[in-house]
């Protein structure tokens, strides 16, 4: 099956994602707006192997207070790909969980760079990306807020994705 890590933004920040997404996102209906990369990407795990998974995400998180996060602005990945997000400002806080993420759940090495960011379009032509890209760009983003707890999900047959465990930060790092 496969899994993931992921930290889910309040309602509020979701929603204007959401605003975003539905129009410019094939992936929509398939999950909850996230942020993505700050932690895990997908990968495949049996049930013994998610058991053990889930107890050290449950240990890292009892390490860690709430996070602080601040979308400050719209982004891409262009030209690597045709992805728009709301870039996340990295913090230390932020690149010390991914840090020990990547460190204590032995699932193989990243595949991108530490780059924490919320998808709000993707699977776009160039020219719909240059051309979304620049009306969102004008309208920008500058969201801060408190995130108290990670995400252990895992991907049904639609391909849609749902939450195996969840877990509070509860530390004072």
């Amino acid at each position: 099956m496969k899994y993931g890590i992921v930290v889910f933004p309040s309602k509020k920040l979701q929603d204007l994602a959401n605003t975003y997404r539905k129009r410019y996102d094939s992936h929509y209906s398939k999950i909850t707006p996230h942020i993505t990369y700050t932690l895990k990407e997908a990968f495949e795990a049996d049930e013994t192997e998610i058991n053990k998974i889930s107890e050290t995400v449950a240990s890292i998180a009892k390490k860690y207070a709430p996070l602080k996060i601040h979308a400050s602005r719209i982004s891409s990945f262009f030209p690597t790909t045709n992805v728009i997000f709301f870039r996340i400002e990295p913090t230390e806080q932020l690149t010390s969980l991914h840090q020990e993420l990547q460190n204590q759940v032995n699932i193989g090495k990243p595949k991108h760079v530490f780059i924490p960011h919320i998808t709000i379009a993707q699977d776009l032509t160039a020219t719909e990306h240059d051309d979304i890209y620049g009306q969102l760009r004008m309208i920008g983003v500058d969201e801060q807020e408190t995130i108290d707890r990670i995400h252990l999900v895992y991907q049904l047959e639609d391909g849609s994705w749902t939450t195996y465990e969840t877990y509070r930060f509860t530390g004072a790092e």
